[in-house]
């Protein structure tokens, strides 16, 4: 297929699902084209010049963040943060993760990783952790690190982090943040949240695939998860991909600049499309008092998402089962089973996310397909 083909592919569907990737945005697409001269650990003239772009964007990344460039570390992803943050700031006590969050954190309770030393922080039927159940997690002092989700990548229910990370602090322990899905969605403010360590992935906003930062508080210590050259202070070692921080920090850019206007265009659009789904028998929108603006989890009676999905993808509409970060898995939603759905009703979810790229035309497309999917996928049944 070439290139114009591709983009007219593009064109004429209506992609709902940048809660797993967004396109690149020609920003970020313009910053990485620049010729990187050599590797940025290098002391010679093209190993400099390197440095130096390197360094441009994290200070970039850093000043859009709030946060000093000292404090950015560069990760393959939102993925390898997550894991970085939690088994670097776990030494010899315990993790306590919620019941919601995405397996790069969900999956440090694995035997051959921190087994028995993790314990799980349950939520509400929206998806919310109550701060007051840290209390009784793990008994003593011997405590390390607390993460919990900014923005659940699955529902976009907001968690209320920064009560959650004063009951941590309380608790001597550091508090860790996975904010993928909040970049560029929420307003995101590290100081006021209070945490200690923050996850952040460039593809979510437009950026390329195959990097993210882990934001760690200047003076909060973290033991290396893996060997090598001990580049980034010894935290996360190889070298680190100048083309990509330029993208990353390029789009971040982009996204800073318009967060005002687009965060009023999908509070608009996603008021819209909820009340057109809770005219559709059958239909519940999953979501709390504080919830993105970009994600939107419908719960459908009698359906399987799956079967959703793909009715609505005939038509030229991109949508997802859940969560993107299970995918190709047929099973009930995790996170829904947390929320104390049964396996049927966790396996009916629907998710509808938004980006830079959505319009006002994707939206009308969107819920011209979607009623006749749904009944059509609950007739199914």
């Amino acid at each position: 297929m070439s290139q114009s083909q591709l983009g007219s592919v593009h064109h004429v569907r209506a992609y709902f699902d940048h809660a797993a990737t967004s396109p690149l945005r020609p920003e970020a697409l313009h910053a990485m084209a620049e010729l990187v001269p050599g590797n940025p650990g290098g002391i010679h003239g093209s190993g400099r010049a390197a440095r130096a772009l390197l360094e441009d964007a994290r200070e970039e990344i850093a000043s859009l963040l709030g946060v000093g460039p000292l404090e950015i570390v560069f990760t393959s992803g939102g993925t390898e943060a997550d894991m970085l943050a939690v088994m670097g700031a776990t030494q010899h006590g315990h993790a306590v993760v919620s019941a919601i969050e995405h397996p790069a954190v969900s999956t440090v309770s694995s035997p051959w990783l921190l087994g028995e030393r993790v314990t799980v922080l349950p939520v509400d039927r929206n998806g919310v952790v109550d701060p007051d159940s840290l209390a009784a997690a793990v008994p003593g002092n011997d405590l390390d690190v607390v993460s919990v989700m900014a923005v659940n990548n699955e529902t976009g229910v907001c968690q209320p982090v920064s009560d959650i990370a004063a009951k941590a602090h309380q608790a001597g322990a550091l508090m860790h943040t996975d904010a993928v899905q909040a970049l560029g969605h929420i307003p995101v403010n590290l100081d006021q949240w209070g945490v200690d360590l923050a996850s952040f992935s460039a593809h979510k906003i437009g950026g390329p695939v195959g990097i993210g930062a882990l934001w760690v508080r200047r003076g909060v210590e973290l033991h290396p998860v893996s060997p090598g050259g001990g580049q980034q202070y010894g935290i996360r070692s190889g070298t680190q991909p100048v083309a990509l921080a330029r993208g990353f920090a390029a789009a971040l850019r982009a996204c800073s600049d318009e967060f005002d206007v687009m965060t009023a265009r999908w509070q608009n659009w996603r008021r819209r499309i909820v009340q057109s789904c809770q005219q559709i028998p059958g239909v519940s929108v999953d979501q709390s008092a504080a919830t993105s603006p970009t994600i939107i989890h419908l719960s459908i009676a009698g359906a399987r998402g799956n079967d959703i999905v793909m009715l609505a993808d005939r038509h030229g509409v991109d949508l997802s089962a859940g969560s993107a970060c299970h995918a190709g898995v047929s099973r009930p939603s995790p996170t829904m089973l947390a929320m104390g759905r049964d396996d049927e009703t966790a396996a009916s979810g629907v998710r509808i996310s938004m980006g830079y790229t959505t319009t006002e035309a994707d939206v009308d497309r969107l819920l011209a397909v979607l009623p006749a999917a749904i009944s059509q996928a609950s007739g199914a049944r």
